[in-house]
């Protein structure tokens, strides 16, 4: 994350499928869903089109004007959605425990500069799932970016003192861990938001709760944002091998 309680493992936790009765169940209660399979639900989508086809296919359906209407949203209501050219490089966040406060993800678009090393066959642009956390706890975070035969490794919140984060944006392509969520709500409008101070794009499908708990997170994000990211016990090192 340099993209935002103590930890403790969830016992015999069983995350239950976005949609399934308990996630759908009225305020107060807590539902659960596995994050792993949210993400993979909507890679599988793009995987039926094709990788290619998929990204110009997001393409047409977020125009340039509603990709810049969207950035404009976000900075007038004060969040921190990405908003600056991604470098193309994912990188690995893992933690043993992630507790927040005011959750939501819904889907967007990041973009590379243009001709771009690392764009491949992406058009310079990447599909992802953008997470918002208004307040968030961190247990143990590792994250490792491999810059070709070397990782560089960035670790903290490891001595007693978790990492902390407001206002924290991620925007991945990939997400897993043992997850449970209180007040959730799954098939938002993303324009609709209203738990982080975060909306996104009108007509994407999105979720939200009041609160989220992540046991063994791990996830691959392409960028990451917070108005405050206090990292305590920080150490910064290369190793042969990432998180």
């Amino acid at each position: 994350m340099a993209s935002s309680s103590d930890a403790s493992s969830s016992a015999g936790s069983n995350p239950e499928q976005p949609g399934s009765a308990n996630a759908s169940e009225g305020a107060g209660t807590a539902g659960s869903t596995n994050v792993s399979e949210f993400f993979e639900g909507a890679g599988k989508g793009t995987e039926r089109r094709g990788r290619v086809r998929g990204r110009r296919a997001a393409m047409m359906a977020v125009p340039a004007t509603m990709v810049a209407a969207t950035l404009a949203v976000l900075t007038a209501e004060g969040a921190l959605g990405v908003q600056f050219a991604i470098s193309g490089m994912p990188f690995v966040v893992t933690a043993t425990e992630m507790n927040g406060t005011g959750f939501e993800q819904f889907g967007g678009l990041d973009h590379m500069i243009e001709n771009s090393p690392n764009e491949g066959d992406t058009g310079g642009q990447v599909l992802v799932i953008t997470t918002a956390i208004k307040n968030a706890t961190i247990t143990k975070l590792c994250q490792s970016v491999d810059l070709g035969g070397v990782n560089l490794l960035i670790k903290a919140g490891g001595n007693g003192t978790p990492v902390s984060a407001t206002d924290l944006t991620l925007d991945g392509t990939e997400q897993s861990g043992d997850a449970s969520f209180t007040n959730i709500e799954i098939g938002n409008d993303a324009s609709t938001l209203s738990k982080a101070g975060v909306k996104g794009p009108a007509g994407v499908f999105s979720q939200q709760a009041d609160t989220i708990r992540i046991a063994n997170l791990r996830s691959t994000n392409y960028a990451t944002t917070a108005a405050v990211f206090k990292l305590p016990g920080l150490k910064l090192s290369f190793s042969d091998s990432g998180c």
